[in-house]
């Protein structure tokens, strides 16, 4: 028996990198799951690797703009009808982009905040109506080292990772009296879709750095979703040994 069999989670931005080895990383202890992403190939392509997946739970896909009040909306209420139930969110639909500030348009900084921001707090929104009456819940959030250790030319992300950081604080008192503990995950480098030859996709290019798996992201998700109830990490920051984090700035 898989330690989330009988959970159900969301995971946004789960057809591809991060949010996909989570939902993989999920799967392969039972829970059900819904992922979501705008792009419904890739969510298909990736529900159909999941399936296969031996004691996997019931997999749905869900097309949604998380930047999008009513699908944000429509999303929980087909995991409610498919499921009648939610424990666990992983808000990890995200947007990247950066340069010189003077460089940036407006169009860019309101699409990173939008994605990384907005959705997040739509999502955690719908999450408390459901997991409020029902006692308890557990979000994950995916932030980044960047809240903490921006690398240049990267404003718009990085200012989106330090709010990300302020919603999962604010959240988990929010959400403390009501059971539902919500902690981020601050990935360092990690060799996601974007990033295949080691380059930045977020800032100033500082040529190939070393990368961490997105396996690892899958993996440390998982621990966070299945400590007991009455615990939550509040956050947890996974990194190359190698990568300039400590020390830099």
């Amino acid at each position: 028996m898989g330690s989330l069999e009988g959970k159900v989670a969301i995971v946004t931005g789960g057809g591809t990198g991060i949010g996909k080895c989570i939902a993989k990383a999920f799967a392969e202890q039972g829970c059900n799951l819904v992922i979501a992403a705008r792009n419904l190939d890739r969510l298909e392509s990736a529900a159909d690797e999941l399936r296969k997946i031996p004691g996997a739970g019931k997999i749905i896909v869900s097309a949604v703009d998380v930047t999008n009040e009513q699908q944000v909306i429509d999303l929980f209420a087909l995991t409610m009808r498919e499921f009648s139930k939610l424990d666990i969110l992983v808000n990890n639909s995200g947007a990247f982009d950066g340069g010189p500030i003077e460089k940036l348009t407006l169009e860019q900084w309101e699409r990173v905040m939008g994605v990384n921001v907005t959705g997040p707090f739509l999502c955690t929104r719908e999450a408390f109506k459901i997991m409020s009456p029902a006692g308890g819940g557990r979000i994950i959030n995916i932030g980044s080292i960047a809240a903490q250790r921006p690398r240049e030319q990267s404003i718009p992300y990085s200012t989106s990772k330090n709010a990300v950081w302020g919603l999962t604080t604010a959240s988990a008192l929010e959400g403390r009296p009501l059971g539902i503990s919500v902690g981020c995950l601050h990935p360092g480098n990690v060799a996601v879709e974007r990033r295949a030859d080691g380059r930045s996709a977020t800032g100033r290019d500082m040529g190939p750095e070393p990368l961490v798996s997105t396996e690892d992201m899958g993996r440390t998700a998982l621990l966070m979703a299945t400590l007991p109830p009455e615990t939550n990490m509040l956050e947890a920051i996974v990194l190359p040994v190698a990568q300039t984090y400590l020390g830099r700035g």
